[in-house]
């Protein structure tokens, strides 16, 4: 396995502007069509995408790393190296730090989030990450490296659909994305609950729960506006508690929390989300080729029998014979 290459200053043109962020639920397509890897190093620069795979939250070893350079490379990315500081005095090291120069594409994996967040932020490796998300760097990660991207972030907590107090733990996050918190295995370990709670007791963050197999694509749109999109399998799930009347700050202990006027968006695969609105992004149907042209035939056969019933001279039975000659001929002529 390759260890990366030497540090050196970067030679790739600065992008304009900050680079994406793909923040992905955890349990990711690897065999099948990996769409949402696909989008993340088509993102990278596709056959030029030179990606850095920082194992860090993982307990497992070398393997790991093996897996993302297998999966990349099949995908067409050029170069995967791994990046492992295991302690806050290797994520100091210029050498370490060095190696992440090059990388057209950060990817953070899956793991124990409260190590990753403690041993990454606030040191010069935690910086590299962000001044290379600046420079136009897409920044993406699965489960615990989805959840450290954003501001604030779950350390650890319990599965539920209830609201309770202490219930989970926040830790500090990346901030790559600003007055969030990120939750991952969403829907699929019911962690409704325990982001609902960090939601009730800091109603300014906006909780966003994500699926497995599911990614969040967050994005600087040219409007200035920040954007969410949804690709994958699953849903992502937002939780807007800006007008929420909760008794948050006066339940003891585990007791269920009250949460009422939370805003509620549940956004599957080809939604959009604006972030700085925080409002749906409502998007034009898309109809099917095919199907648009029966609607056509269908609204030019409705406008001429529209016409013969409104002719005065025509009776029932000859209206009758007439519809049946002209649809054994085949469809109505065009107006």
């Amino acid at each position: 396995m390759p260890n990366g290459p030497e540090p050196t200053q970067s030679t790739t043109p600065p992008a304009p502007g900050r680079g994406p962020l793909l923040a992905i639920g955890g349990a990711e397509d690897k065999l099948g069509k990996r769409s949402v890897l696909s989008e993340f190093v088509r993102l990278a620069g596709g056959p030029d995408a030179r990606i850095a795979v920082i194992p860090t939250a993982s307990s497992l070893g070398d393997e790991i790393v093996d897996v993302y350079d297998a999966l990349f490379r099949k995908i067409g990315a050029a170069d995967v190296w791994g990046v492992r500081p295991e302690s806050r005095e290797q994520a100091e090291d210029p050498e370490v730090v060095g190696r992440l120069a090059d990388a057209t594409g950060i990817f953070m994996t899956g793991g124990n989030q409260l190590k990753l967040s403690a041993i990454v932020n606030g040191t010069a490796f935690g910086e590299e990450i962000k001044a290379a998300h600046e420079r136009g760097v897409v920044v993406g990660g699965t489960s615990a490296g989805a959840s450290i991207q954003s501001s604030h972030m779950v350390a650890f907590g319990t599965g539920g659909a209830t609201p309770k107090q202490r219930m989970t733990q926040l830790a500090g996050g990346l901030g790559l994305i600003r007055d969030v918190v990120i939750d991952q295995h969403f829907g699929q370990r019911n962690r409704y609950g325990r982001l609902l709670m960090l939601v009730a007791q800091s109603p300014h963050l906006l909780g966003i729960g994500v699926d497995e197999d599911t990614g969040a694509l967050i994005t600087d749109d040219d409007d200035g506006h920040t954007r969410l999109r949804v690709l994958g399998r699953g849903v992502v799930t937002i939780f807007d508690g800006r007008a929420i009347v909760s008794n948050a700050h006066e339940a003891r202990r585990t007791a269920p929390l009250l949460a009422s006027g939370v805003v509620l968006h549940v956004l599957p695969a080809g939604s959009a989300f604006d972030l700085t609105d925080k409002a749906l992004v409502r998007q034009a149907p898309v109809v099917d080729p095919g199907e648009a042209e029966e609607l056509a035939v269908a609204g030019r056969d409705l406008k001429r029998l529209a016409r013969d019933i409104a002719a005065d001279d025509v009776s029932p039975t000859v209206l009758r014979r007439r519809r049946a000659r002209q649809h054994s001929e085949g469809d109505l002529p065009s107006d």
